[in-house]
């Protein structure tokens, strides 16, 4: 390992991420590595890693290299390993279009979640085409104290409980995975979404983000939460043949989301790269022993 390491950080509606560039996938990013990284007092500080390499070089995206020739290596700020992160792949596409690799316009990302296409504005913002929603059926209840709320299934490559309540302070403080039942809907953990009503088309949310904890976004759990919202308000594309789309207000800002009636999912927000700078190789072996 260098004794410097080259990194970004980078933030979408305020899901922050350490972005280490490894076009060639020679630096050994160990689960404590990344804890460390993203420690917000001991480290550099982030809700998650994006760690940048080619698809060719990563065995878990060889056979995504001749759709998308960049891999997003996402990494939970704990140091697990995650399928997808909606934010994280609209700052992943700022950061390759920022270094030159990818002009504006419309690129493609793969992900453990699939190849993902996404749309570099001029404005700003990214799009990113989340595809599509899988709702498993079953009921599931998640609770914080004493209050219990019927929840969601919904899968966005990444599993998702969203409950609609009253208040968005009957979440709690979301230190702690709220308990769901049954355990076995989520056999790995899930994300669970807190979701208010704003208005027609208009939703709030609160997030607790398995291995995160609460975040200030989250665009997988964005768009689950659009998809039952509209599910709840009695719209399904595939049935009504129009698109259903929702505005979605997350503490760290506002984000956009479309179903198509092909069942197809559409995210719009912004993505900002903030800082760049080095990381000490020999703070990272020290801090990870």
């Amino acid at each position: 390992m260098s004794t410097r390491i080259a990194f970004l950080k980078g933030h979408g509606t305020e899901n922050d991420f350490v972005i280490v560039p490894d076009p060639e996938n020679v630096i050994d990013l160990s689960p404590a590595a990344v804890a460390a990284l993203c420690d917000r007092r001991a480290g550099i500080g982030g809700d998650g890693l994006l760690h940048v390499v080619r698809s060719a070089a990563h065995p878990e995206a060889r056979d995504m290299a001749a759709e998308a020739e960049w891999f997003m290596d996402y990494r939970n700020g704990d140091g697990s390993v995650s399928e997808m992160c909606g934010n994280g792949v609209r700052v992943f596409a700022r950061y390759l279009q920022r270094v030159g690799h990818v002009a504006e316009g419309d690129i493609a990302v793969a992900t453990r979640g699939g190849v993902k296409t996404v749309h570099v504005a001029k404005d700003g913002d990214v799009t990113v085409g989340m595809g599509k929603a899988r709702l498993p059926e079953g009921d599931v209840t998640v609770s914080v104290g004493e209050r219990s709320w019927p929840a969601r299934n919904v899968n966005m490559g990444n599993p998702h409980a969203v409950a609609f309540v009253d208040d968005l302070a009957h979440a709690g403080d979301l230190y702690s995975p709220p308990p769901f039942s049954p355990p076995a809907a989520y056999p790995e953990g899930v994300n669970v979404e807190f979701v208010v009503d704003r208005g027609p088309g208009h939703v709030a949310m609160r997030v607790h983000e398995r291995g995160a904890g609460e975040t200030r976004s989250c665009g997988t759990g964005a768009c689950a939460v659009a998809v039952a919202a509209a599910r709840r308000d009695g719209a399904d594309p595939a049935v009504t043949g129009t698109h259903a789309t929702y505005t979605v207000d997350v503490p760290g800002g506002t984000l956009v989301i479309t179903e198509r009636p092909d069942g197809q999912i559409e995210m719009t927000g912004p993505a900002v790269i903030v800082a760049e700078g080095e990381i000490d190789a020999e703070w990272l072996e020290n801090a990870i022993r």
